[in-house]
């Protein structure tokens, strides 16, 4: 008997969600049946669900597109590039995804700003390596960016972009249209604020995991918000810097918040030397 009710739960369920979705449609003639609506949201799940290897060539192919298309042009410096993977490394060690092959780059834009596909791959400008005042400032950045990897944000936004230009059917999304999604993901849309706030939260962890002065991160967060002129890139399509700054200062012990690695400026700049 609790088995016949809890299907007909199940289906009663699925019902009301579909009939809300066509009666919120404010196109009446271009209303999806019921049965298909809930086929795609079983494809909605398999999306979100991408194997760790078809996360990581999903992420490769972006990041072919990204460069071809000429929306990345990498900046190359082999000692630079072997400090910011080691950076990066460091705090992979410690993050909730540590068995992902990450790769860092290097992106020749003097915008200060950063971001990530799926699969590992985070980009860095060189506006936002010359914009931090020592590595722990740096490696804050570098946490956040590897927090959306972690909380898989990526795979979210996807979902939530494939609903909303109609592109799932009941056959799921091809490999071309996840990798399209993905380039434009990556560069025209920002995360959502509750997103932004949870990578903030992971990164902060991690940062504090691997021992860097975890104050660098509200410290980086505030000096980009002081800035005169244009805003960052970071800042422009992100929640409101002082906000972010606030919430994470609340998570930093007073006498922890400069205990740690990172802060030595001239260090810093000897090791981005080919930047300056």
């Amino acid at each position: 008997m609790f088995k016949y009710y809890r299907k007909l739960v199940y289906l009663l369920t699925s019902i009301f969600v579909a009939s809300s979705l066509i009666i919120t449609d404010v196109q009446p003639s271009n209303a999806i049946p019921w049965q298909e609506l809930i086929f795609r949201g079983i494809q909605l799940i398999q999306i979100n669900n991408i194997s760790d290897q078809q996360e990581r060539e999903i992420g490769g192919q972006i990041r072919q597109q990204l460069i071809s298309q000429g929306k990345v042009k990498l900046y190359r410096d082999e000692n630079l590039s072997a400090y910011v993977n080691q950076i990066g490394r460091r705090l992979v060690a410690v993050s909730g995804r540590p068995n992902i092959p990450y790769r860092f780059e290097i992106v020749d834009n003097p915008q200060v700003n950063a971001f990530a596909t799926m699969g590992g791959y985070i980009y860095l400008h060189t506006g936002l390596i010359t914009a931090a005042d020592n590595e722990a400032e740096l490696a804050s950045v570098i946490a956040h960016e590897i927090g959306h990897v972690v909380a898989r944000h990526s795979q979210k936004q996807m979902q939530q972009q494939a609903v909303t230009q109609g592109l799932l059917s009941v056959a799921g999304l091809d490999r071309t249209q996840v990798v399209q999604l993905g380039v434009a993901l990556a560069v025209d849309l920002p995360y959502s604020r509750q997103d932004e706030y949870e990578a903030d939260t992971v990164g902060l962890e991690m940062l504090k995991g691997a021992g860097y002065a975890p104050q660098a991160m509200v410290d980086f967060m505030r000096k980009l918000a002081k800035t005169g002129g244009r805003t960052p890139t970071l800042l422009s399509t992100h929640p409101a810097s002082g906000d972010r700054a606030i919430a994470l200062e609340q998570k930093i012990p007073a006498s922890r918040g400069y205990q740690g690695d990172g802060l030595d400026e001239q260090a810093y700049r000897y090791q981005i030397r080919s930047l300056l």
